[in-house]
């Protein structure tokens, strides 16, 4: 019982976790959206997507530190900064490599296709960036050494 106990804790700590991660993931898309079309304004396209990229990372990483995950205060904030910017590198590596691939395979691809390859690269790399926060960056094993009062707040 108590084994049964704990996994639905477990399912319900991943489902409200992932539910703000998603609402995290929507807003920064939105952010991103709005910081790029901003600076293309000025600046030409690849150059105007760094900045927007790089901010949007470090915002979309302290909201799911704090939101999603429960972290706050400055121990391992660092860490958790560049950890969670190597996971979301993974959006543009996947995206680009997808695009790669059907360029490949299918030089003639209309827009419509890009489009759905964009979708399920985009789909793929956020379900692999949940996964390593949550069992990597986000670890609670991984701050053993920090009392859990002043690491993480107790799943609600």
């Amino acid at each position: 019982m108590t084994g049964g106990l704990l996994a639905q804790l477990r399912r319900v700590g991943i489902s409200r976790e992932l539910a703000v991660f998603v609402v995290i993931g929507v807003l920064s898309t939105a952010a991103h959206l709005a910081l790029y079309a901003l600076l293309r304004s000025v600046l030409p396209a690849l150059v105007a997507n760094v900045p927007a990229v790089l901010a949007v990372m470090v915002v979309n990483t302290a909201a799911n530190r704090r939101f999603a995950f429960g972290y706050r205060g400055s121990e391992r904030a660092v860490r958790h900064h560049l950890e969670g910017g190597i996971t979301f590198l993974l959006g543009p590596a996947t995206s680009t490599l997808g695009l790669w691939l059907l360029q490949l395979l299918a030089p003639h691809a209309t827009r419509l296709a890009e489009l759905a390859v964009l979708a399920a690269c985009t789909a793929l790399s956020t379900l692999l960036r949940f996964l390593l926060l949550r069992g990597w960056v986000f670890h609670p094993r991984r701050n053993l050494s920090v009392p859990p009062t002043t690491v993480r707040e107790p799943a609600r």
